[in-house]
């Protein structure tokens, strides 16, 4: 089992620019695909961006079309964190953002993740 604390959220203005972590714990990270997903209020959660273990070959990552260009997934195997780097951040960039790991299927869907982080609030004002 994996156990996931997000971190880094806050009050940023636009234009601004935030770190979140995703640190592990209970297992290695090296080997999961991870993704992060955020909700606004009163909107469905949805996919921001994944980071995928393709076994011998480099990992492989995608965006949202609303964050491509502005965000970056990386990840630190000796720390065993992702990390979100979002740059240029939008007032409709405010959400609590969460990570997971990958269990199945499809890599934009939440439902194909588990043991989610508890969230970090991203706040950004215009």
């Amino acid at each position: 089992q994996v156990q996931l604390v997000e971190s880094g959220g806050g009050l940023v203005q636009a234009g601004g620019s935030l770190r979140l972590s995703c640190a592990a714990s209970g297992r290695t990270l090296s080997t999961l695909s991870v993704g992060w997903f955020r909700q606004a209020p009163g909107k469905e959660r949805e996919f921001v961006t994944f980071h995928r273990y393709i076994g011998g070959s480099p990992y492989s990552r995608d965006y949202a079309d609303s964050v491509k260009g502005r965000f970056t997934i990386s990840r630190d195997n000796a720390k065993n964190t992702v990390y979100l780097q979002m740059n240029s951040l939008k007032p409709e960039d405010t959400a609590v953002y969460y990570c997971a790991a990958h269990r199945s299927g499809d890599y934009y869907q939440d439902r194909s993740y588990e043991y989610w982080g508890q969230g970090t609030q991203v706040t950004v004002s215009s």
